[in-house]
């Protein structure tokens, strides 16, 4: 197959979006499909380029800077581009990531020439508008608004996927008018060669400065806003009070909250307990998770949680948010516990009771593998492949001239 993934947010981007698309676009070169991903030009001027990620070309739009995200740019007027990209290409079938200028153009052209268009959910309204604080006053509107014009949007394709089924469940909740096709619960998938329970390279421990003799708590992902990271800071403070093990947190990542983050744990005076790694590796990202003891998620925004199933397969107990889609993922008394949204010290309380219990940790990891299992890169590459061949055999094509 001739596969073309539209991508608004791509590696190296750090975003759950952009590490399921370079997935997606790696795994379905290496099953022998011709693939092509369209993403923003991540070069200083904005210029269009091409690129070889491995085994699979990137075609980058021009792009501008866009603030509310860290190495995030967004393309500007992809139209022409897209256009010809598409008709240069003359795809199988297009699976787009995200509505934003490269998805919308992407699905207009698609639609133009009458391939058969494959969109993905990962976002929620909470994603964007906590970071644009200015916006809270009126965010109850806006996320309504936003929600509606994504139902439009994946209303034009001819199959729709979404990570969890938690997510498809918040989607129907309250609507009569659900896209009139195929919508499927595909998980994001995971490579279970890469992240693995074994230890961690010493190396990375003097890189980071990270104890050797402290239990680990960390957090993988994006500093911003809505991930609600000082919920997790504020309930370490707590656990720091209440034990007398030896405890380190290490929170891996960068984004615009990053600052705000660093001043407030000098602020509670625990930054000698406290690691901020910054923008790391994928590899180093492979090492950092075999570091930790114990994972955390304090963000409510998410339809599934790349970093939670990162740290699961690497045989680590979850402490997360019962908001989203987590609870999937991380389920109470099994692998972890879930806490409710902003609660530290219902989360300071989960973290030390496994702090606490070296047996505890131990039986939660095991369950962690066990979840973690479920989730293989290699059957996600699988649903989508039956779902690409379904599209291409389903959807009658009257190509025009240009594309025959």
């Amino acid at each position: 197959m001739k596969i073309l993934i539209a991508a608004d947010l791509h590696w190296p981007t750090i975003n759950g979006v952009a590490t399921f698309s370079r997935n997606l676009a790696k795994g379905m070169a290496d099953r022998g499909h011709e693939v092509i991903v369209i993403a923003p030009s991540q070069r200083r001027s904005g210029r269009s380029s091409e690129e070889y990620d491995g085994n699979h070309v990137v075609k980058r739009t021009m792009s501008v800077p866009f603030p509310l995200y860290q190495n995030f740019r967004i393309s500007v007027a992809p139209q022409r581009e897209v256009k010809k990209i598409i008709e240069e290409f003359e795809p199988d079938v297009v699976h787009i990531q995200m509505l934003l200028g490269i998805g919308q153009a992407t699905m207009r052209y698609a639609q133009r020439y009458n391939i058969p268009v494959v969109t993905t959910n990962h976002a929620i309204p909470d994603n964007l508008l906590e970071n644009i604080r200015m916006l809270a006053p009126v965010s109850k509107q806006l996320s309504y608004l936003i929600t509606e014009y994504g139902a439009r949007f994946h209303k034009k394709a001819d199959y729709i996927t979404m990570p969890t089924q938690a997510a498809i469940d918040m989607l129907a909740a309250g609507r009569t008018d659900l896209p009139d096709v195929p919508i499927k619960p595909v998980s994001n998938g995971i490579d279970l060669s890469r992240f693995t329970p074994t230890k961690p390279n010493a190396a990375i421990y003097e890189k980071f400065s990270i104890p050797k003799d402290r239990l680990v708590v960390t957090y993988v992902g994006r500093l911003d806003s809505e991930k609600h990271i000082h919920v997790l800071i504020d309930a370490f403070s707590t656990v720091l009070e209440r034990t007398q093990k030896p405890v380190h947190l290490v929170i891996v990542g960068g984004g615009t909250d990053s600052e705000r983050l660093e001043n407030h744990v000098y602020e509670l005076g625990i930054h000698d307990s406290v690691t901020f790694t910054g923008r790391v590796t994928d590899d180093e990202i492979v090492e950092l998770h075999k570091v930790g003891d114990v994972f955390a998620m304090p963000s409510p925004a998410e339809l599934q949680c790349i970093a939670a199933l990162e740290a699961m397969s690497s045989g680590k107990p979850v402490v997360a948010v019962n908001a989203g889609a987590v609870y999937e993922l991380c389920q109470t008394d099994r692998n972890g516990f879930l806490c409710e949204k902003d609660d530290d010290e219902q989360m300071a309380e989960a973290l030390l009771t496994l702090i606490e219990d070296d047996n505890l940790r131990a039986k939660f990891a095991k369950e962690s593998l066990k979840i973690a299992a479920t989730h293989d890169m290699n059957h996600t590459l699988e649903q989508f492949e039956d779902i690409y061949a379904h599209v291409i055999a389903t959807k009658t094509r009257e190509l025009p001239q240009r594309l025959l």
